[in-house]
């Protein structure tokens, strides 16, 4: 990428950054906007500007980034998060994400001209995340009530890093099976078991010893955030230096980080707006090397998948998730399909594109990266909308085993606001 390409995407993004909360009103979201700016600089009026970045960089920039999210989503949570509606949170990540994967998965092989069961374990895995910033005028909308932004948040939050490991060995399976690498799903375990060795330690450690040290009066505050961004990528880097899964140890250390750290947890935003930032990359690389590929490939198998995918296979898992929770069915349905297709879905189908080869991994890719296009349009355009018309008939979630209706608590930021630049600091649910 040529100092030319650097000054377009910078001035983008500063482009964006100015009229951003103009734009949201009208349903106009940063994944949407950024998508179609990748997709002009390669195949629309802006194609002479000559925009085309390299292999390399591009999964530097997909790993960067999906390290990123993972720790600040995992710090941004932190246990002490789950004990709100504690039950209802690992209802969808314990029940539903399984079968959502499960189901992700059967589909693929169902499908005429179906993929082989490690690509089909890939798409189900790689679209199993949620990402809740793709429904942002929902996720800043106090019509909806608080608790269920939450729900929805914390859901997000967490689920890409539960599904990282099944990614991986699906893309360490699909290698073996393609004799693209002596990795196979045996060494894939092991690596994710290192990741989390590593990332709780890196992770607790440093989090204590930030805790320690701001107590003694040691940290300058200007500097802390910063830290905390080190200890992230210390996180990932130290881990793939051992031969370790680097977005294990980055989710691990998330988590262990807010275990550990205390008030020094605070400091994650700092991590978050990296993050954001550099996921409008992702978006905009996105645009570039996956819209069109996937259009030119495109089949009614794949078409049948996207639909499905973000209905029935959402919706399903969710539902039967929350049986005997007593909420109402407009709220199960709402919590369903929010459940967007995102960020985390597009890295894993870059790394996939990136460790298999295209010709190995365009079945999967293709779905994914269509899926994902149709639900930054579906959900982005529907956030604002749906919220407003169905967030004021929806009361707040009992809690599993308590009583049926619990005071709301106050709000917190957004767990994942990469694509909400503009958008308020308060949410009104990453």
């Amino acid at each position: 990428m040529s100092i030319a390409d650097l000054a377009i995407i910078a001035g983008l993004i500063f482009v964006w950054g100015i009229v951003s909360a103009r734009l949201e009103r009208f349903d106009m979201t940063a994944p949407i906007a950024f998508t179609a700016v990748g997709l002009l600089l390669t195949h629309g009026p802006l194609a002479p500007l000559g925009v085309t970045p390299s292999k390399e960089v591009v999964k530097v920039l997909a790993e960067a980034t999906l390290a990123l999210v993972l720790f600040s989503d995992a710090s941004r949570v932190g246990l002490h998060h789950l004990r709100v509606d504690a039950g209802l949170c690992l209802r969808l990540l314990g029940i539903g994400l399984p079968l959502t994967i499960g189901l992700g998965t059967l589909l693929a092989l169902a499908l005429p001209g179906g993929m082989s069961i490690w690509l089909a374990l890939l798409a189900g895995a790689a679209l199993a995340p949620t990402d809740a910033a793709l429904g942002a005028g929902m996720m800043v909308n106090p019509a909806v009530p608080a608790r269920i932004r939450r729900l929805i948040n914390v859901e997000s939050g967490l689920n890409d890093g539960i599904a990282t490991p099944v990614v991986s060995v699906a893309i360490a399976g699909a290698a073996t099976a393609e004799q693209a690498t002596h990795t196979g799903p045996g060494a894939a375990v092991a690596e994710l078991a290192l990741g989390l060795a590593v990332g709780i330690v890196a992770g607790g450690g440093g989090g204590w010893l930030l805790k320690t040290c701001r107590s003694h009066g040691w940290v300058a505050e200007g500097f802390a955030g910063a830290a905390v961004l080190g200890l992230a990528v210390c996180s990932y880097t130290t881990s793939v230096a051992l031969s370790g899964n680097g977005f294990i140890a980055a989710f691990a250390g998330g988590l262990a980080f807010a275990a550990a750290g205390g008030q020094a947890a605070r400091l994650v935003p700092f991590v978050e707006e990296t993050g954001t930032t550099v996921s409008l990359l992702v978006w905009l690389l996105f645009g570039v090397i996956a819209v069109v590929p996937a259009f030119e490939d495109l089949t009614w198998q794949a078409v049948a998948y996207a639909v499905l995918s973000l209905t029935v296979i959402r919706l399903l898992p969710v539902a039967i998730a929350l049986v005997g929770t007593h909420l109402g069915g407009a709220t199960v349905a709402f919590v369903g399909w929010f459940g967007p297709r995102g960020l985390a879905s597009v890295v894993f189908g870059l790394l996939a594109l990136e460790a298999l080869g295209e010709p190995a991994a365009k079945p999967a890719t293709t779905v994914i990266a269509f899926t994902v296009l149709l639900s930054v349009i579906a959900h982005g355009l529907t956030a604002g909308p749906l919220a407003r018309r169905y967030g004021p008939r929806l009361g707040p979630p009992p809690a599993v085993g308590g009583p049926p209706r619990l005071p709301e608590v106050p709000e917190r930021r957004l767990i994942r606001p990469r694509p909400a630049i503009g958008l308020p600091a308060e949410r009104g649910s990453r």
